[in-house]
């Protein structure tokens, strides 16, 4: 992702509003009023009006990881997430010796709780404010890279004010397509711990083949702590850190959900895709997405060709290979799901309707009708180039290329004025892009890496001459592999971090092979990272236009908008439910009795002996439900969730936790771009297995008690 800007340069405009459908709709807590009387018609019994206020709880318990979410479950910092979110974690501390990704990880006192991975964050809301009218001051009649340099100058202002506070972190984010900005401010918690993860046995059961998939019965569950300095202050690890003090924690609700009940989730989905034209809904879904996907499944079989027998080499590419399947799966679930419901046509036919609607009004017309003429224009420009650059992308596969590239990057960027950086080059990033270059330590094998990054340069000499990388090409002219990887002290991690402060001179002296190659394409690589900024400009002036005449056509229908998803704080809310799936019916819990009749005790299906002693028992304790009569693992419910929202806390009516959303279903998954009732089903990992799991199976005590499940 280059920027903020060009990551979203592409997501132009809506299809339909995306408004008052019960249970669709990724809302802004400040709309939460809007739709308080469709919420509690619901069943909310909290105060709707309130529930979006971010100085109450519960979102006062909301955290982001980064990546995932998550929320605080005790007055002690300890944070619940799921199991896929802190596998990167279990990954960096595990060898062969211990592996915690395959036997869990339990920490008996706070003194062994372990440092998470570096660059580790937990991030607590405390702000989400609109700042539009700052955001656009000066941009009224620029276009291109002017305007470009106008929005990242006046963003840079707003955070640099907002990070005058301590330990802050805060970002501006774009929403209905540049309409409006928002500020987010979180604190920022440096020193994160792993607490317990159960076994992989539970926190992956099923793995690869039952992932997207109903039934389901993993426990994706697992805990962080967050610690800060004895003065309550944001600090990087130290073992005379204290755990944090959050402001609100969740209570845990005594009883379960039950079919039919409400639910909601807060949390920080990553991005969809609703309010992309058809012209590019038809482009992903004809060429794209079945491009990444062989891509993405080529590529995960290579890791698991090349890592088989070496359970060192198995370890330290269990996240990347993790990452990949899941992606993979996602895509093929997205190109069935777009089938099924024809998104395409259904696309199209909504924005006829719309266009239909400005054509119909010459004011409209005169107001809308040229910044519409060239989005499209814009639209076709940027489809036309995108199978390329995904190619081209295929040469960060090479991690040690990718390393010098940053770190030569990062050299440039430090000879400017920090305001003047380019984001995640600025002083406020020093420490991920250290703790990113450190990480690559335990997630590398050099042969699997050369193997890996010969694979990504024979795809991209796929592509034809005028539309390869001329410098990258020539550099590479006759040069062995083996001998750049045997001449490069850039797999050393000690030898790596001295190059984060040496100046630009020093890396064009450099006799390394892949700090030369750096150096050799990074001329070419700004060429085309400004053409990039100049059309971003562009897209963002016509985009706002249009988006200014979505909204309008939304009011005059009645409708309240929410906005694509973009990684900022989202409510969501539905009903525990099945549904039916061609001649099948699905219920919407799973029973602990289900883990059994898929146990093969190898693979994928392999629960902890004890779990399925336990299960055989049927020694259950308070943990069953009663109109279930057993154990549930997993349910469905309704709520409108997407990635990011991984380890979002699901709650019932009153606030209370009842469980961690962690997937979808591999035909609903279609909703990053269309919500359909019909298919769109979230799995949630049901808080009396979690509890249950910790109780039973695994002894940790010391956290039921904690967060007040046990005395």
């Amino acid at each position: 992702m280059k920027n903020f800007l060009l990551a979203g340069a592409s997501a132009l405009i809506a299809a339909l509003p995306a408004a008052a459908m019960a249970d669709e709709g990724m809302w802004l807590p400040s709309q939460t009023g809007a739709i308080a009387d469709q919420m509690k018609a619901a069943g909310l019994e909290l105060d709707a009006k309130t529930l979006g206020d971010l100085q109450r709880p519960p979102l006062t318990a909301i955290a982001s990881l980064g990546g995932c979410s998550a929320a605080f479950l005790s007055p002690d910092g300890l944070v619940a997430t799921n199991h896929h979110c802190v596998a990167g974690s279990l990954q960096y501390n595990s060898s062969p010796q211990n592996d915690y990704l395959t036997n869990g990880f339990l920490a008996k006192t706070l003194g062994d709780e372990l440092p998470a991975a570096p660059g580790s964050r937990i991030y607590v809301i405390e702000d989400l404010r609109d700042v539009s009218k700052d955001m656009l001051k000066g941009t009224e009649k620029l276009d291109g890279r002017a305007r470009y340099d106008r929005l990242q100058a006046n963003r840079a202002a707003l955070i640099e004010a907002c990070e005058k506070q301590a330990n802050r972190r805060c970002d501006v984010r774009a929403y209905f397509g540049g309409q409006q900005y928002w500020l987010q401010q979180q604190l920022e918690i440096k020193d994160v711990r792993l607490v317990y993860a159960p076994a992989g046995g539970v926190g992956n059961f099923g793995g690869e083949k039952d992932n997207w998939m109903w039934p389901r019965h993993t426990g994706d569950f697992s805990f962080y702590r967050a610690y800060v300095a004895p003065d309550g202050s944001s600090a990087a690890f130290s073992k005379d850190n204290v755990p944090f003090k959050p402001k609100a924690f969740l209570p845990i609700a005594k009883q379960g959900v039950k079919e039919g009940d409400f639910v909601m989730v807060a949390g920080f989905p990553g991005t969809t895709e609703r309010l992309r034209t058809a012209a590019e809904a038809k482009f992903y879904y004809g060429e794209l997405y079945p491009y990444q996907q062989r891509m993405l499944a080529e590529y995960g079989d290579r890791i698991d060709e090349l890592t088989a027998g070496n359970q060192a080499a198995v370890i330290a590419y269990a996240a990347t290979l993790q990452g990949t399947e899941n992606y993979e799966k996602k895509i093929a679930g997205q190109l069935a799901g777009a089938d099924s419901i024809s998104l395409v046509a259904k696309k199209q036919a909504e924005e006829a309707a719309f266009r239909a609607w400005i054509k119909a009004d010459p004011k409209r017309e005169a107001q809308y009708g040229a910044a519409l003429a060239e989005l499209d224009r814009l639209v076709d420009e940027s489809n036309a180039s995108a199978l390329a650059d995904v190619r081209k992308g295929m040469l960060g596969r090479g991690q040690l290329y990718g390393a010098a590239r940053t770190l030569y990057r990062w050299a440039n960027e430090q000879a400017k004025p920090d305001k003047d950086r380019e984001p995640g080059f600025q002083d406020r990033d020093r420490a991920f892009m250290t703790q990113r270059l450190q990480i690559i330590e335990r997630r590398y094998v050099q042969a699997i890496d050369q193997a890996l990054w010969a694979d990504g340069i024979a795809e991209y000499r796929q592509l034809p001459a005028e539309q390869r990388i001329k410098s990258f090409d020539a550099f590479m002219e006759g040069r062995d592999l083996a001998a750049l990887y045997s001449a490069s002290e850039l797999g050393n991690a000690a030898k790596r971090m001295e190059w984060l402060g040496k100046p630009v001179a020093d890396f064009k002296a450099s006799s390394d092979p892949f700090i030369q190659l750096a150096v050799a394409t990074y001329d070419e690589a700004m060429a085309s990272e400004a053409a990039d900024k100049e059309r971003s400009g562009k897209v963002q002036k016509a985009r706002s236009k249009v988006m200014e005449a979505r909204l309008a056509y939304a009011a005059s229908q009645g409708k309240t908008m929410y906005p694509d998803a973009n990684g900022s704080l989202r409510f969501t809310y539905g009903k525990v439910t099945g549904k039916a799936v061609d001649g099948q019916i699905w219920t919407p819990f799973t029973t602990a009795e289900g883990i059994v009749a898929k146990h093969t005790g190898r693979g994928e299906f392999d629960a902890p002996d004890k779990m399925i002693e336990l299960i055989k028992a049927k020694d259950y304790g308070r943990y069953a439900a009663p109109e279930l009569g057993t154990l549930p693992v997993d349910f469905m419910s309704t709520v409108d969730i997407t990635n990011g929202n991984s380890g979002s806390s699901t709650l019932n009516a009153r606030g209370e936790f009842v469980g961690l959303a962690f997937d979808g279903t591999i035909e609903g998954v279609v909703s990053d771009w269309m919500y359909d009732p019909a298919i769109n089903r979230t799995i949630h990992v049901d808080s009396r297995f979690m509890l249950w799991t910790m109780e039973k199976v695994d002894g940790a005590d010391r956290l039921l008690r904690e967060m007040g499940v046990t005395r």
